[in-house]
């Protein structure tokens, strides 16, 4: 799982080489070729599923053959949660604003604030952001969310990213980790308490959301080890993110140390 010093592209905030197509053009393409040969009639005219989200439910309706884009979904249209008389999911456990999101990559290849290819500045940036010379800073919008239960603000990249896990949207879990890769200016609670969350939300498997914040907290460790938060987070533990924090500094260390000594190259 761990790469030495992170120095692969799952590094947090790394730059990346402009294509052709912008990102958000690219999932458009891929989604579209999908809907574009659906299993029965075509997108427009397949039923219309109806989804009761929250504790405090909120109605959603989509199209099937949408949904179906969803290996979760096409699972859950045969399964328990799906009221075959009135065409009917519930899902009770979800939150309706993160699941307003993926509704919206389902139908478009991107969430709100989408991610947008600056020409001028030769970067991707994210839909509505602020000037960096602005005083809120580039990443103010809609950067984080409250979820119930989660104790405080949460990162809204990561939330999204750990529901495209549990609704097997690989491509989705791209976007949100590059979208959160351009967030800046984040405190160390949220910073933590999304590590947590994202540590709770995915398997042990995952290499790339994890292995995100292990890179961010040793890049940002000058700020972390006079963080009483952080502190008081360790004191506490009861996650496997300070292990895997601890196995990563190390590797680091040996890499420096590596460094140290190779011998030199005429």
């Amino acid at each position: 799982m761990f790469k030495r010093s992170f120095a692969s592209k799952d590094r947090a905030g790394k730059s990346v080489r402009p294509s052709k197509r912008s990102f958000r053009e690219q999932q458009k393409l891929k989604l579209q070729q999908k809907l574009d040969s659906p299993p029965v009639g075509s997108t427009l005219t397949s039923p219309i599923i109806t989804l009761v989200v929250g504790r405090e439910p909120r109605i959603f309706a989509a199209h099937e053959d949408v949904l179906s884009l969803s290996p979760f979904f096409t699972a859950a249209l045969k399964g328990q949660f799906y009221e075959s008389a009135s065409k009917r999911v519930a899902l009770p456990d979800e939150d309706p604003q993160i699941f307003s999101c993926i509704l919206e990559y389902l139908y478009k290849g991107d969430y709100y604030p989408r991610l947008l290819y600056n020409k001028r500045r030769v970067s991707f940036e994210l839909e509505d952001a602020q000037d960096l010379q602005s005083l809120a800073g580039r990443g103010s919008v809609e950067s984080t969310v409250e979820l119930s239960g989660a104790g405080g603000a949460l990162l809204k990249d990561t939330v999204i990213y750990c529901a495209a896990e549990r609704y097997g949207l690989d491509e989705l879990k791209r976007l949100a980790l590059r979208k959160q890769g351009l967030q800046s200016g984040i405190t160390v609670d949220v910073i933590l308490r999304s590590a947590r969350f994202a540590y709770e939300n995915t398997p042990d498997s995952d290499s790339k959301l994890r292995a995100h914040y292990l890179a961010l907290i040793i890049r940002s460790r000058k700020t972390f080890k006079r963080s009483g938060t952080f502190q008081m987070e360790m004191e506490i533990g009861g996650s496997k993110l300070f292990f895997d924090l601890f196995v990563a500094m190390c590797n680091h260390v040996d890499d420096i140390v590596d460094m140290g000594k190779s011998p030199k190259t005429i």
